[in-house]
């Protein structure tokens, strides 16, 4: 293996969702650069952070249908009872809701928390307040997700935040999805909220990171001998 494809190896894609942006970023930087020489260097910095921050990097998913795998990159912000928002039909009554936060560091890469189908897609416009408040959840611009599951009905919420300002989602009502498999995708800081039902054994904490697609929120089995995996 050459040096450049060693190099090619530890760069992580970047997900076609970017590519417009760093256009636009680009592009803005040499125009910006003929005007006055000091922003092209300003404007590089910020493509480059552009193109980090849709990288799309590989994932192992470990392979089991009672575990709940984290649907996004960042930290644990928040663990316990919540009412699911109502446009999931999920009813009043509280369910264990695990929140991660993802910073303008993060990948936005959003990934499916547990095998499933779809069963109902729910947009709702709303505010864009920070994100990391438990309030983003009720007042923010969001977009949900219920998934038939073998543990019973799960709700994935997408919560855009104080930078963010689009919401993507590439999945279909009806659609089947694996753990792991990218569902969507949220621009430039935000939050993904899920909703478990009765039974699901907590394996995390607020504080704690997370890596969508690969850490292990919760499950639905005390007895887990072994595990497979899955990359993608």
């Amino acid at each position: 293996m050459s040096v450049l494809d060693s190099i090619r190896k530890q760069i992580p894609p970047i997900h076609p969702e970017g590519y417009i942006f760093i256009a636009i970023f680009a592009v803005i930087t040499l125009v910006a650069g003929w005007i006055f020489d000091p922003l092209f260097w300003i404007g590089l910095v910020l493509t480059i952070w552009c193109a980090y921050f849709f990288r799309d990097p590989v994932r192992v998913t470990p392979l089991a249908e009672d575990i709940v795998v984290s649907p996004a990159d960042g930290m644990i912000s928040a663990v316990g009872p919540a009412v699911p928002p109502p446009e999931l039909g999920l009813g009043p009554e509280p369910m264990l809701r695990i929140s991660v936060f993802m910073s303008v560091f993060d990948v936005h890469v959003n990934r499916a928390p547990m095998n499933g189908r779809i069963a109902k897609i729910a947009y709702r416009p709303g505010l864009f307040i920070n994100a990391d408040l438990d309030k983003a959840s009720e007042d923010n611009e969001r977009n949900g997700l219920v998934i038939d599951t073998s543990a019973g009905r799960i709700g994935v919420v997408q919560i855009a935040g104080l930078i963010a300002r689009r919401i993507v989602c590439f999945v279909s009502q009806g659609d089947s999805v694996d753990a792991g498999e990218r569902f969507g995708l949220i621009r430039f800081g935000s939050r993904v909220d899920v909703y478990l039902p009765h039974g699901a054994r907590v394996l995390v904490a607020t504080g704690m990171r997370a890596i969508a697609g690969e850490t292990i929120l919760a499950d639905f089995d005390a007895v887990q001998l072994a595990r497979l995996f899955r990359t993608g």
